[in-house]
């Protein structure tokens, strides 16, 4: 098959810019979420800047977040459908959302109108521009030449080998959407505490770490991508990072990670946690996005 025979789409919880997903040919779908009942599209900051929702969300707005339902996935894929073209769709992490199961339903019915077209429908196992830095090396990969076959099967064999790793500097979501104890909250606020988070091989989150004050919890998560990154400090990559109204922190990350990775390919490149994720996680995450060993 030719190159450009098929469509590499996902989610718009992949949190990249719009013009990073234009430029690399990714398509994609958005995600949904209500602000004070309001509901909007989670459309990459397009409709809603970031910075105004997230001084909507710290101000005391209610929101609410909703998946793509089948409907929608199947009036999303027809278009390519019909125009002779096969999906490679990847997913949001299966654990953070029920996505997946929207988009296997539309592709079943999809299946039976199209039974000549292929529709493969992959969970990434992971979250905002982690997905996305799946996302970007498959269109790599796509770029060299990979057929769809091809290219599903390498997402399924190399899609836990990109690490995520999170931290946050105000707990005050977590407490409001139950993620922590009010008790926990409480003692976290008054010791400083910023909790280092990470994503297992079942694109679950899981807390590694709880480490006193903002300064000791950036140089941990560097840290972390010393230990785990291919090649430790000779790492040659990519590298993302994405921060809910929280640029400066992300700046400080990004300066210690080129400072240790003097072989990386590029500037790390730092995006916005989109409206869906930062429904929960509110102001004051920053997440470390590269590729390592496979998570296990």
């Amino acid at each position: 098959m030719k190159m450009g025979d098929y469509i590499l789409s996902c989610c718009s919880t992949a949190d990249l810019a719009a013009g990073h997903f234009k430029a690399r040919d990714i398509h994609y779908i958005c995600f949904h979420y209500a602000l004070d009942g309001v509901e909007m599209n989670d459309d990459l900051g397009q409709s809603m800047p970031f910075e105004t929702f997230y001084q909507r969300m710290a101000a005391g707005a209610e929101t609410s977040t909703s998946q793509v339902n089948a409907d929608e996935f199947e009036a999303y894929f027809t278009p390519f459908l019909e125009a002779g073209q096969d999906i490679v769709h990847v997913t949001l992490s299966s654990d953070i959302s029920g996505v997946i199961n929207s988009a296997t339903i539309a592709r079943e019915n999809l299946q039976r109108r199209y039974p000549d077209r292929k529709i493969y429908v992959v969970d990434s196992l992971g979250a905002s521009s982690g997905y996305g830095l799946l996302m970007d090396k498959l269109a790599d990969q796509r770029d060299a030449g990979m057929s769809v076959d091809e290219l599903r099967d390498w997402a399924e064999a190399h899609k836990l080998e990109a690490h995520h790793w999170f931290f946050s500097t105000d707990l005050s979501f977590y407490i409001k959407g139950g993620r922590i104890s009010k008790t926990a909250g409480m003692f976290g606020k008054l010791l400083n505490i910023c909790p280092l988070l990470n994503m297992d091989q079942q694109g679950r989150l899981v807390p590694r770490a709880k480490v006193r004050t903002k300064h000791k919890v950036i140089r941990e998560i560097v840290d972390r991508m010393i230990e785990n990154a291919t090649d430790g400090v000779d790492y040659s990559g990519k590298c993302y990072l994405s921060h809910s109204a929280c640029l400066e922190d992300a700046k400080a990350v990004a300066a210690l990670v080129e400072a240790n990775f003097p072989r990386m390919t590029g500037k790390v490149e730092i995006n916005s946690i989109g409206t869906t994720i930062g429904s929960h996680t509110g102001p004051g995450t920053v997440a470390l996005f590269f590729w390592g060993g496979r998570r296990v």
